[in-house]
């Protein structure tokens, strides 16, 4: 059995797995979601933008529920914390999930033009919402969450729904919708041709640049005006979880600490830039499947970009900064981080090997001749 130092820093970088290939996985098709009524001019070019991610677009669900359980299973402390004091706005992507599956299945039975366009703007909500909400959560972590516990760890949260919509928040939230709306935009590309891949070029050009540009302000917001958190007291990465059992203190720059401690990190925000121009690049030049692979660059360089300035800190109370919940004091026991860590071994590879076989199978270009000739199966 591996010490329980070591398992903490696994789960938190596996979590982090988890994050990026929901982000790319789900991400593509919620991006598709959010382009759709722009792209898809009419009822066919519509239905071409939904086959592209119909067939498969459930299946990327596990990656969001896998991400789900194991922030439940690894950090029940954060789970409980976060369901908590992001209740209104964990609900509020639920509710938008909810015209996914129900547009997708349902949205073609009826050839009615306004239950059709009904469902169309229900799945722009649906794949525009999540990323927003997401990204402002993110912004809210930097900032500080109004949390702290008693003596008996139990917590109470002192903030509102509105209050998360701050103005740094918010720039986080078009950082995670611009890159999400870009990543489906690469993936049209790749999945359509003509006129539909024409205006998703187009699409992939300003949310590209709009990701760019957000992701750069946010980062020097984050160095001039908004301070970070610190360990004072000495970790013991071994302990037995206890929150307060610590000295926390926030430090003007201090959230860039570990780009000085690790240089190799600022490859991170590099990929994340570098990425999407790449990801154009490519797109223009007809190498749209390497393009998506760029595109997925970019998100593992944002996300690992916030998770390497967050590290150790998991969730940064703003109330109480020693109530702040960290990798090394808010995971479960070493018993369950084990048997979970060989859960993961066995089923992880299972999960891509089936991704791959399904997107392998469902693979190339969607077309208008398709969707007519299969116009009572098709999405």
């Amino acid at each position: 059995m591996l010490d329980y130092e070591s398992l903490k820093l696994i789960w938190w970088l596996l979590v982090g797995v988890l994050l990026v290939g929901f982000a790319i996985m789900d991400g593509h098709d919620m991006g598709v979601g959010t382009l759709l009524p722009f792209v898809g001019k009419d009822d066919t070019e519509r239905r071409v933008v939904i086959n592209t991610v119909g067939p498969h677009w459930d299946g990327n669900q596990v990656w969001f529920i896998t991400g789900g359980g194991a922030i439940f299973a690894a950090w029940p402390l954060v789970y409980a914390t976060a369901f908590s004091g992001f209740y209104w706005a964990m609900l509020a992507v639920l509710w938008a999930l909810f015209f996914r599956p129900v547009g997708f299945d349902y949205r073609s039975k009826i050839s009615k033009p306004t239950w059709r366009k009904t469902w169309d703007w229900g799945l722009f909500v649906g794949g525009a919402v999540p990323p927003l909400i997401f990204g402002v959560a993110f912004g809210n972590l930097f900032q500080g969450v109004p949390f702290s516990f008693d003596d008996h760890l139990v917590s109470t949260y002192s903030g509102s729904f509105w209050a998360l919509l701050n103005p740094f928040a918010l720039l986080c939230g078009v950082v995670s919708t611009a890159m999400i709306t870009f990543h489906g935009a690469i993936y049209l590309v790749h999945r359509t041709q003509g006129e539909i891949q024409w205006r998703a070029l187009r699409a992939a050009g300003f949310f590209g640049g709009l990701m760019v540009l957000s992701f750069v302000a946010a980062g020097v917001w984050l160095w001039m005006g908004i301070p970070g958190y610190v360990i004072q007291s000495a970790v013991e990465g071994g302990a037995l979880p206890n929150p307060l059992a610590k000295t926390v203190v926030r430090e003007a720059g201090a959230w860039f600490a570990n780009y000085r401690i690790y240089p190799a990190t600022l490859l991170l925000p590099a990929f994340g830039i570098v990425g999407v121009f790449a990801a154009q690049a490519l797109a223009r030049s007809g190498r749209s499947m390497a393009a998506f692979w760029a595109s997925a660059l970019a998100i593992v360089g944002v996300i690992g970009t916030a998770g390497a300035a967050l590290f150790p800190f998991i969730m940064p109370s703003s109330l109480d900064p020693r109530a702040s919940l960290t990798v090394w004091d808010s995971v479960s026991s070493q018993l369950t981080l084990s048997i979970m860590l060989w859960a993961t071994l066995i089923f992880m590879p299972i999960i891509i090997l089936y991704t791959s076989w399904a997107y392998r199978v469902m693979g190339g270009k969607v077309t208008a001749a398709y969707v007519r000739e299969n116009s009572h199966s098709a999405y």
